[in-house]
């Protein structure tokens, strides 16, 4: 069985789950705590970055774009109930502009938004054990990036029928990843992006979503609306 390292909130390992869910592969989960850089972590992938994936035959691919980019070349011109496999498929322009919404997900909103936050609300609190305040000046500026990240993702889906063109592809995984692990903390404003919120719903009723949305952090509590597909 393949093994995937992760954490939890963790939005590129959430985004792994969700595509090898989506293409039918079902990985037996480790946990790491990201913070505590433990040397069997470092050992395993030097950069000490999630996730991590160890094949069966001891192939171990380090990171959300080596994995993705060796089982995109596994699955190139395959279907999966009609339709292409949810990774990167298309024209040489299609899979450019999937490509380029994953690097905005995976990179602009991550440093700009889900790091952060994640920072400010979970590894802190969890670090000290539940003794950390977060700072209101650092949750500010992240909320004011995320009106502005959320927005975007507004317009892309307003305009598309998934964020990147008429197919379902790994940007839209990248996507909820992120939007997921920030509206587990309630702090995802979907009443103001209609467009965002009625994409993001497509994404969170599938079956491959169903194992995220059962996720739970020691002492830090879902918002109401995680789990709900009515929302």
């Amino acid at each position: 069985m393949h093994t995937l390292t992760h954490f939890r909130l963790c939005p590129r390992s959430r985004a792994i789950r969700i595509a090898l869910a989506e293409i039918g592969i079902t990985p037996e989960l480790v946990e790491e705590r990201p913070w505590e850089w433990r040397t069997e972590f470092l050992a395993l992938n030097p950069a000490g970055e999630l996730p991590v994936l160890a094949l069966e035959g001891g192939l171990v691919l380090c990171g959300s774009y080596a994995i993705t980019e060796y089982f995109a070349g596994l699955l190139e011109n395959m279907q999966k109930d009609g339709r292409p496999a949810p990774l990167f498929h298309g024209s040489l322009a299609e899979r450019a502009e999937q490509r380029r919404l994953v690097d905005w997900f995976h990179g602009k909103l991550n440093r700009e938004v889900t790091r952060e936050l994640l920072h400010e609300r979970v590894y802190g609190h969890l670090m000290g054990e539940g003794g950390h305040t977060p700072d209101t000046e650092a949750l500010r500026a992240i909320r004011t990036n995320l009106r502005y990240h959320m927005g975007y993702v507004n317009h892309l889906a307003h305009e598309r029928r998934w964020l990147a063109g008429d197919e379902m592809s790994f940007a839209d995984l990248a996507a909820a990843a992120h939007l997921s692990a920030i509206d587990y903390l309630g702090e995802a404003r979907w009443d103001d992006h209609p467009a965002a919120k009625s994409w993001y719903a497509r994404v969170k009723s599938r079956p491959s979503f169903r194992p995220l949305l059962a996720d739970r952090l020691p002492g830090i509590a879902p918002a109401p609306v995680y789990t709900d597909l009515d929302f």
